[in-house]
């Protein structure tokens, strides 16, 4: 069975740029306008990865999901309503906002949903960082003061970030993305959001954007204290129950599959090409389903490749 490949979704975004363009040279729905996702894999009711080509074509993620699941993706694998996992490509121009995703004990209480994700920084432009967790000093008391006098960049935990870093975003993990990156997400399948503060700037329409401060006080785990940086074990750079991250480097020749021949995997091209089972060429920033028992990918020439997967 050949690879499937799904028509990215392009997002505008206040924060967002035009890499997409400029660096993955794709074309985008407008000519000037600030693009700061492309959702590459998504099956939720708002959003549906629809694949580009082979027998396949036209079908929509949710269907394969629903009535193609053993076939495509294997067995022994959640039974849920909607494909588990979200795939982005996140291009910052600006900061984003600082916040927060609700864990899972809190997300229906606060009417969102838990979301867990990780980071690879595809790109940085000099001096640029992340914000995560908080600073040694900050107590949730000195927090809530900070969102009412505007000083909340001063309690916020800062880290610099070059190409090829990653780092784990656990559900209740203050964040954000600093201006200058170019960011490969895997997520659970979640788009709820709080933000609790916008470096008091307006969204697209002129307007402030909403600001979620009770329910981000409420998620906000307060004793997340200067984390750093993940540390690769072997291919690995990110687990946890809901996805595993591999990172390879490839050289012209080389081969990457299924991490088990019964189960798909995403594989997630970030720099140089691939050829599929068909012998045809996908660049970076090109995202393939490799269905369960189909034979991988090879390496064009010298190439970055993410594989994520459900363990």
């Amino acid at each position: 069975m050949a690879v499937l490949v799904f028509a990215p979704i392009a997002m505008e975004r206040v924060w967002g740029g035009r890499l997409l363009e400029t660096h993955f040279h794709r074309s985008l729905p407008d000519a000037e306008a600030p693009y700061g996702e492309s959702w590459e894999v998504v099956d939720r009711a708002e959003a549906q990865s629809v694949v580009v080509s082979g027998p396949f074509s036209g079908m929509t993620l949710h269907e394969l999901w629903t009535e193609k699941r053993e076939e495509i993706f294997g067995v022994g694998l959640p039974l849920s309503e909607r494909f588990p996992l979200l795939v982005k490509i996140l291009d910052a121009r600006e900061d984003l906002s600082i916040q927060v995703h609700p864990p899972a004990a809190l997300a229906a209480q606060l009417k969102g949903e838990p979301k867990t994700e990780m980071w690879y920084i595809a790109a940085a432009q000099k001096h640029a960082r992340l914000v995560v967790g908080l600073r040694k000093d900050a107590t949730r008391e000195s927090f809530a003061a900070a969102i009412e006098n505007g000083s909340v960049a001063d309690l916020v935990h800062e880290i610099p970030v070059s190409k090829g870093d990653s780092i784990f975003i656990p559900s209740g993990r203050l964040h954000a993305i600093g201006a200058g990156l170019l960011i490969f997400e895997i997520q659970q399948n979640s788009d709820t959001t709080y933000r609790v503060f916008d470096w008091n700037r307006v969204g697209l329409d002129g307007k402030a954007r909403e600001l979620h401060i009770a329910e981000s006080l409420a998620s906000i785990d307060f004793f997340d204290v200067e984390p750093e940086l993940d540390t690769a074990q072997g291919a690995v750079i990110a687990s946890c129950e809901h996805f595993v991250v591999e990172r390879f480097t490839l050289a012209a020749g080389d081969s990457l599959g299924l991490v088990m021949p019964d189960r798909f995997s995403l594989l997630h091209v970030v720099e140089g090409a691939v050829l599929d089972s068909d012998g045809v060429s996908w660049p970076a920033g090109t995202s393939l389903l490799l269905p369960r028992g189909e034979a991988g990918i090879i390496a064009e020439g010298n190439a970055t490749i993410l594989r994520s997967s459900i363990p």
